[in-house]
């Protein structure tokens, strides 16, 4: 073909070693697409048969490269009705995969073709499927998983059942301390966005979750990454407005942290002692704004609850 730019690009980013170990193999197939694609993408479509026929068979041995291949043209393909479903039903397949590069390979996939406004409605039948990978223990499959069900869920005309946003909710609460601080940004917007989304209805029934994401939000303010402190704020904020309460609204706006502090073990003064248990894994936090953050919180919640202990104490002396 003449290509040897290919060739040599290949070469230079050590692909035709990769290609020869078994740990590498995919990974080399997907440089090889890359430089394929951006050399000829007639090549590449002309591939794409022979590649959705491999993927529908039963040999799983080609099934890593042929995806690898497969996933890194797909910017370049002009998918007819058909052929997008196919492709849709392969990826779909390989979710459940117990490999974890399939996984991979198959949500890249999804966040690319989420782009294509006909792609978007067929994925929402996986809505449900998708919601357990937020439990997953590799934190780019997390990463990827909360990005494309942000996208599939937040269609303007998309109606959330109720069921699948609680689980949502539940399932983004862990994220927002997770180590990965990507995974905690996506996470932290997405349920933001959630709250906005709902009905009145469906409000009432995502209270209790919005209630149990303010400490971890607050903490979260005091975050090192910028980032994730800017889009903690403005999500306790929106929190604060679905629950209507003005009384940390205030406070929040203004960002004075002890004011918000002590709106939080003001509100209900019986959960302070499940407050300061939750407070308390934010000691062991490898940032210093947070750890510092714990100390102060406890510092409140324990002359709380010792007040409480006296006041109990004088009126049982008062009976």
């Amino acid at each position: 073909m003449h290509r040897e730019e290919v060739v040599v690009e290949m070469e230079h980013k050590r692909g035709w070693d990769k290609l020869l170990s078994a740990d590498t193999h995919h990974y080399a197939v997907g440089l090889l697409a890359r430089e394929m694609s951006s050399a000829s993408i007639p090549l590449c479509s002309r591939i794409v048969p022979y590649l959705l026929q491999l993927l529908s068979t039963q040999e799983a041995r080609w099934d890593l490269p042929a995806l690898a291949f497969l996933v890194e043209i797909l910017d370049y393909l002009d998918l007819s009705e058909r052929s997008a479903n196919r492709v849709l039903e392969i990826f779909s397949r390989h979710l459940r995969s117990e490999s974890r590069d399939k996984r991979h390979l198959a949500l890249r996939a999804l966040f690319k073709l989420i782009d294509d406004p006909s792609m978007a409605e067929k994925m929402r039948s996986l809505t449900e499927s998708l919601v357990d990978f937020l439990w997953d223990a590799d934190g780019e499959i997390v990463r990827m998983t909360v990005m494309v069900l942000s996208f599939i869920v937040l269609d303007k005309d998309m109606l959330i059942p109720s069921p699948i946003a609680l689980q949502l909710a539940e399932a983004l609460l862990p994220l927002f301390d997770h180590d990965n601080s990507q995974v905690q940004l996506v996470s932290i917007l997405f349920f933001r966005s959630l709250m906005t989304l709902l009905t009145e209805k469906e409000k009432k029934a995502l209270k209790s979750h919005v209630h149990h994401s303010l400490l971890p939000l607050f903490f979260h303010c005091h975050d090192e990454n910028q980032q994730v402190a800017e889009a903690t704020w403005a999500t306790l904020l929106c929190a604060a407005e679905f629950l209507r309460r003005r009384d940390l609204e205030r406070p929040v706006k203004k960002k004075k942290l002890w004011m918000i502090t002590e709106c939080l073990l003001a509100q209900d003064r019986n959960r302070a002692a499940e407050d300061l248990r939750r407070a308390l894994p934010y000691l062991q936090s490898p940032q210093e704004p947070l750890r510092a953050a714990a100390i102060r919180f406890i510092g409140m919640a324990g002359r709380l609850l010792r007040r409480q202990k006296e006041d109990l104490q004088l009126i049982y002396k008062c009976e």
